[in-house]
C-alpha cells in the first residue's frame, strides 16, 4: 500500500483508500490529494496549542496524529502560519530546549488566540454543515 494512503476501516470492508492531505508545498512531486481551505492551517494550529506550549515539529505532529494521520503539515506552510499568528497576537513564543535538548521556539495560544479559535470553530461548523447538506441532496 502506498505510504500516502491507508484503508478506511469504517466503510465495512469496501477497501476504500483515503488520501493523505498535504498542507503546504514542500512536496517535490505534485500531490494528488486535495488542499485545505485557506486559513484552515491557522485554525488547526490554534486548536493544537490548546493542549499547551509546543514547538513547530510537535505542532505538525499533533495535527497529524489528531487527524488519524490524514493531514500532514509541511514546514514551508507551518512556519509562515506561525509567524502570521504571532504577528496578529493569537500566539506568543519563547525559546527553550526540546525533548532532545535542542534549542526550539515554543508557541502558546494567547487570550486573543482563544477568541479567534472559538470564532473559527463556529464558522467551520456552519461551513461543514452547509457542505454536508449540499452533498446529501
Amino acid at each position: 500500500m502506498p505510504a500516502h494512503a491507508f484503508p478506511l476501516d469504517s466503510l465495512g470492508g469496501i477497501g476504500c483508500i483515503l488520501p493523505l492531505i498535504v498542507i503546504g508545498s514542500d512536496v517535490k512531486e505534485k500531490p494528488s490529494a486535495p488542499s485545505l481551505l485557506q486559513g484552515t492551517l491557522e485554525f488547526l494550529i490554534l486548536h493544537a496549542l490548546q493542549r499547551g506550549p509546543l514547538h513547530g515539529y510537535s505542532i505538525a505532529q499533533t495535527i497529524h496524529l489528531l487527524s488519524d494521520e490524514v493531514l500532514k503539515v509541511e514546514e514551508g506552510s507551518l512556519y509562515p502560519a506561525l509567524y502570521r499568528l504571532e504577528l496578529n497576537g493569537s500566539i506568543s513564543a519563547t525559546w527553550g530546549a526540546s525533548e532532545n535538548n535542542r534549542k526550539a521556539k515554543f508557541y502558546r495560544i494567547t487570550r486573543r488566540g482563544r477568541k479567534v479559535l472559538n470564532e473559527q470553530v463556529e464558522t467551520w461548523n456552519r461551513l461543514s454543515g452547509a457542505v454536508a447538506r449540499v452533498l446529501s441532496r
